[in-house]
């Protein structure tokens, strides 16, 4: 396989609606899976903490070995037919309804619909990821798509930020007096007692990206090969066991791709059941854990920016361990951190309530060490797609971007399903989330002796 294929040309704002695709599809895991209606589900939906951080554990479990089967062949299907943006568009109908679906989801009601409902969004969303990334190859030369990566990135998190900063200003009020964060009635008279606070985030997240991918349909270029689609899979499925015995010779491609699998599943781990986990520990509210969401998306706006120079300066790989050391750190100090007390006990605090958002100490050094996973959550992601546009060719991108998916999802399930495991066996949140910790520290040390960049002359494992 070459490496020296041209990058057809492409426009600024074909480049910048590519972008917007982030923008469009990041409020999603912001204020539906991260910080309103995850939160929600463990805390008000479910009978319990406990039960409700394992159900959704499950439920992200689930979709993350659906996704580990699936992403390699679509990938496959997507060099082999050329085109990227109808599966998109395909897959963009299912996250849809779904979202809206999340409005059903009132107290007292049945788990298994709003599970369902996350589990197909999750899966829609993650396909249109392993599509929409394998497109970066054809549209950015090598030396930029780590700044544009990182960049786009960055983008998509000001868009979750943008919408989580709507919910608490106009649609969240306070269960106590019925008022949103600036003292008015929630919009469309929503009733925070139903939970319509938070049911509306998935309806909101829907319209959200429905409106926001359609520049990157309209102006940024594909290419279709004139391949039928049963022709493409039976073509794409001989490639895709061509392309995972390919990988025995490009063992650097293959130990950055054990590594990503690895550290991935600790930091989707960090992504789903993080803001769950706060919710359970602290009792927050719909505004505390936007008020919490949106600090780290600043802090993780502003670790984006800085990333995507510093990617060009010492290399995306690095970049990566830097943020997984973030990572680690931040994952030891939030488990180490409850009720009137941090780092396992060392420090001490009183339990009482000054009164405010994040009232007790323990709340304010909980939400401190929260910031180093704003700083690194965005870079350690970014950068390992830039990693691995560097290191393969514009014509296999969308086969090994459905494997690089593929590395993100095949053991996914493992993370969120040890720690809604080990919750469950051992009743606590705060010892299930210390299996985090494993994956993080595991994929650093595999990382580590990865070849960057990880090219077809790479051989070393």
């Amino acid at each position: 396989m070459t490496h020296s294929e041209p990058v057809v040309p492409a426009s600024k704002k074909a480049i910048r609606s590519w972008m917007l695709f982030d923008w469009a599809a990041q409020p999603f895991f912001t204020v539906v899976i991260t910080f309103v209606f995850g939160p929600y589900f463990v805390s008000r939906l479910a009978v319990d903490p406990v039960a409700g951080q394992a159900a959704w554990g499950y439920t992200i479990t689930i979709a993350g070995v659906a996704i580990a089967l699936m992403a390699p062949l679509l990938g496959a299907v997507a060099d082999a037919t050329g085109a990227r943006k109808r599966w998109i568009a395909f897959f963009a109908v299912f996250k849809i309804i779904a979202l809206f679906m999340l409005w059903f989801a009132a107290p007292g009601s049945t788990l298994w619909l709003p599970m369902a409902c996350v589990i197909v969004a999750m899966i829609a969303a993650e396909f249109s990821i392993v599509f929409n990334d394998s497109m970066m190859p054809r549209l950015i030369a090598k030396e930029d798509v780590g700044r544009v990566s990182n960049l786009a990135w960055g983008l998509g998190y000001l868009g979750g930020l943008v919408v989580l900063f709507s919910v608490l200003l106009l649609l969240a009020g306070n269960p106590a007096t019925g008022k949103t964060l600036i003292g008015i009635a929630p919009l469309f008279g929503l009733d925070a007692a139903q939970g319509e606070d938070a049911r509306i985030a998935g309806p909101y997240a829907a319209l959200w990206y429905l409106i926001f991918i359609l520049p990157m349909f309209l102006f940024t270029p594909d290419s279709s090969k004139g391949v039928s689609l049963k022709l493409a899979i039976v073509k794409s499925a001989g490639e895709l066991k061509n392309t995972l015995s390919e990988l025995k010779q490009r063992a650097g491609l293959l130990r950055f791709l054990i590594a990503r699998m690895v550290y991935q599943d600790g930091v989707n781990g960090l992504q789903v059941l993080g803001g769950t986990f706060a919710a359970g520990m602290f009792g927050w509210q719909t505004i505390e854990m936007g008020v919490y969401g949106i600090l780290l998306l600043v802090i993780a706006i502003g670790g984006c920016a800085i990333a995507g120079r510093l990617d060009a300066r010492i290399g995306s790989k690095n970049v990566i361990l830097l943020s997984l050391l973030c990572l680690i750190i931040a994952t030891i100090g939030i488990i180490s951190t409850g009720p009137g007390y941090a780092l396992f006990g060392l420090l001490q605090f009183s339990s009482e309530d000054s009164g405010g958002l994040f009232a007790t100490d323990a709340e304010k050094v909980y939400v401190a060490f929260s910031f180093l996973i704003g700083i690194a959550f965005g870079p350690v992601q970014a950068s390992s797609r830039s990693f691995m546009a560097r290191s393969v060719s514009v014509s296999e991108a969308g086969r090994y971007f459905g494997v690089y998916a593929l590395a993100g999802r095949a053991t996914a399930f493992l993370a969120p399903m040890a720690v809604a495991s080990i919750t469950l066996y051992t009743d606590s949140a705060r010892i299930g989330m210390a299996a985090l910790i494993v994956f993080l520290v595991a994929g650093l040390a595999i990382l580590l002796k990865a070849p960057y960049p990880a090219s077809a002359n790479n051989q070393a494992l």
